[in-house]
C-alpha cells in the first residue's frame, strides 16, 4: 500500500443539507458529481458525502451506530486565532461546538466540531511542526 489516503466518504442522513454544510458554510470546492454523491478536492486528499445506508451497504455493514464512531478529521492551522475563526466558521454554518478550542498537553491549540451528521472534526495549531499538505498561501510558523 502506498502511503495516502484518497478519498474519506462520510455518510450522511441529508446528502443536500451536508453539502449546503461543507461547500456554503465552510467554503470547499465542490467539483461535479453524480446525484448521489458529493466530492470535494481537498489539498492532497478528497472528501466525499453519500447516503449513510447506501455508504453503510457498500461496506457491508449495519448502519446504525451510536456514540462515538472511533474516529475524527483533524484540519491544521497556522495559528490559534485561525483555530478560533474556523471553529465560529462552522458553528455559523450548523456545527455543534464539542470542545471549545484550548491548550493542549501536547503543547498546541485545538478545539472539537461535529458536522450535522456528528462526524468529528479536529481544528488544530500545532507550533511544533506542520501536519499534512502546506497550502502555497499558508505560512507556516513554527
Amino acid at each position: 500500500m502506498k502511503p495516502r489516503i484518497s478519498l474519506i466518504t462520510l455518510g450522511v442522513a441529508d446528502l443536500q443539507r451536508s453539502i449546503r454544510f461543507y461547500e456554503k458554510g465552510l467554503g470547499l470546492p465542490r467539483m461535479e458529481s453524480p446525484p448521489e454523491v458529493a466530492f470535494f478536492p481537498l489539498n492532497g486528499t478528497w472528501l466525499g458525502l453519500y447516503g449513510r445506508q447506501a455508504l453503510a451497504e457498500d461496506a457491508g455493514v449495519s448502519p446504525q451506530s451510536s456514540g462515538f464512531a472511533g474516529i475524527t478529521i483533524a484540519h491544521n492551522v497556522t495559528s490559534e486565532a485561525e483555530v478560533d475563526s474556523l471553529l465560529r466558521q462552522a458553528v455559523a454554518a450548523g456545527a455543534t461546538l464539542i470542545k471549545p478550542a484550548q491548550k493542549t498537553d501536547w503543547g498546541g491549540y485545538s478545539g472539537y466540531f461535529a458536522d450535522p451528521d456528528g462526524h468529528l472534526w479536529e481544528i488544530a495549531h500545532n507550533p511544533l511542526f506542520w501536519v499534512g499538505p502546506v497550502d502555497e498561501s499558508d505560512e507556516v510558523s513554527g
